[in-house]
């Protein structure tokens, strides 16, 4: 293997160095090897679809394939809209032709100009009547077949997975329709988009460990954000009554196949709403979403199918756990409690937290998420969260115990988190001291106190709902990615 490497490493140094010495053979014949513009008259999926006789067509692109036959030559260029053959004709060309084989090779950018044909066998063409050369590249593309297969090689060098793997482009492309297609339904529905900051004081608005960073001209210490929900709420306080945000955020916890350190988090915050208006909207919102992106209701995902007809279920966090483990989270009021229960039964909560050091919400939210969460396909609300797991959710009427809270689950998956929100500057500074107590004993996900937040909620806020949303995840499912890393353009990874 590492003579293989070794011979492929002197390959490739060979051709770059072949692929070098062209640029000043560019420069002598006249052309800019790094050209300034070319002006197009259609993208290369316009032309495409132009009728055969159409003169005058200028198009640019990669070429991604050439083959010579004698005096004829064909080859593919690509863009961003799709690809179109072209052909070259020594007769119609002259010394271009010969210019063209010497100069051109896989991976360079060129421009072309010619008439639209269709080929004996079928295939849209543009027939070349003048071409200009508009970017060397140094390095050969890999095999289309054999280059590129190592899965972590293919997130490194995306741009090359880009290039050679059209099926990557068009999931991206509908990463793009889906983002789209959730603004354009929440602005039909009268919300307004805004931007909250991404380095905060405090680390608020969700259960997890926080980046820490310096700010060097404040001389601080800040976190990126962790989610924008403090910051909406903020916004609703002070008179938005219908918002939202994309908002970028970082948590600096596991990497897995469903959990990224930075992720896309849409959050929407609408006030006089409770937890069960956003339930329905929700759904509403997921199956317009899906028709608009899927033109169905129903997917599949890796070979599961997964439906979304119907009315979801909407099942109590206590009924699911007392269905799939027999433990009633109700009779243990104390993490001490809880934990001599699960360990009875022998269940093992691998979830990277110490739970000698976990809080009760936290030890409740591992044993959902070992026992419950895995077997759920087909979308599910589950409602009616312990109190101590949702510091910032309001609490039940009912039953003081739990909050006003769904989230909805697919396929094993989070994808949606959401509650009645907690406008009671008094209740809201109790459970943030509680949550300080919990952190101070080394529950890392606890979240920290925020003053200013609790200062603004005593100024008064409206009743409301709020959500929060993982894109990534939403976009994994409806292009069928195995990963999270598989539908973000440029993860982190390792330095190699």
């Amino acid at each position: 293997m590492a003579e293989q490497e070794s011979h492929a490493f002197e390959e490739r140094n060979e051709q770059m160095e072949v692929r070098r010495a062209k640029i000043e053979t560019i420069r002598e014949v006249g052309e800019a090897p790094y050209a300034e513009r070319f002006e197009r008259t259609h993208t290369l999926g316009d032309a495409a679809g132009l009728a055969d006789g159409e003169e005058g067509v200028r198009v640019a692109g990669r070429v991604v394939a050439v083959r010579y036959f004698g005096k004829l030559a064909f080859g593919h260029l690509h863009d961003f809209s799709g690809g179109i053959q072209f052909s070259l004709q020594k007769k119609q060309l002259g010394e271009r032709f010969a210019q063209f084989k010497k100069l051109v090779d896989v991976g360079d950018f060129v421009g072309i100009e010619g008439t639209i044909i269709t080929t004996k066998t079928g295939e849209k063409t543009v027939d070349v009547k003048s071409w200009t050369f508009l970017s060397k590249a140094l390095r050969p593309l890999p095999e289309k077949f054999h280059g590129l297969t190592d899965p972590e090689l293919r997130l490194r060098r995306r741009y090359l997975d880009l290039i050679i793997s059209p099926e990557v482009m068009e999931r991206f492309k509908k990463r793009a329709a889906i983002i789209r297609a959730i603004r354009d339904i929440l602005d039909s529905r009268g919300f307004m988009e805004i931007d909250t900051p991404v380095l905060t004081n405090k680390a608020s608005g969700a259960l997890a460990r926080p980046f820490i960073t310096h700010n060097n001209a404040l001389d601080i210490d800040v976190y990126l954000r962790i989610a924008p929900e403090t910051y909406l709420k903020r916004a609703v306080a002070g008179g938005y009554e219908k918002v939202y945000e994309f908002a970028r955020s970082f948590r600096n916890e596991g990497v897995d196949a469903s959990h990224l350190p930075d992720f896309t988090l849409l959050e929407y915050y609408v006030a006089y709403w409770n937890y069960e208006d956003n339930m329905n909207f929700t759904e509403e919102l997921f199956k317009e979403l899906l028709r608009r992106v899927n033109g169905s209701l129903d997917l599949t995902y890796q070979g599961t199918k997964i439906s979304f007809e119907g009315e979801w279920p909407r099942v109590s966090f206590r009924d699911l756990i007392l269905r799939d483990c027999g433990i009633d989270i109700n009779e243990y009021d104390t993490k001490e409690g809880l934990w001599a229960a699960v360990s009875e039964r022998g269940i093992t909560l691998d979830d990277g937290i110490d739970v000698r050091k976990a809080g009760r919400g936290t030890l409740i939210d591992m044993l959902y998420k070992k026992v419950s969460r895995p077997k759920i396909v087909d979308p599910m609300f589950i409602t009616r969260h312990p109190i101590d797991l949702s510091p910032l959710a309001r609490r039940n009427d009912e039953d003081p115990m739990v909050v006003d809270r769904f989230q909805l689950v697919v396929n094993g998956w989070e994808i949606v988190n959401a509650y009645s929100e907690l406008v009671d500057p008094v209740d809201q500074a109790e459970r943030f001291r509680e949550q300080a107590e919990a952190r101070a004993k080394g529950d890392t996900e606890a979240m920290d106190v925020d003053n200013d937040f609790v200062l603004c909620m005593e100024y008064g806020m409206p009743p409301m709902s709020g959500w929060g949303m993982g894109i990534d995840r939403v976009v994994a499912l409806l292009t069928d990615a195995t990963t999270l890393r598989d539908v973000v353009l440029f993860p982190l990874l390792r330095p190699e």
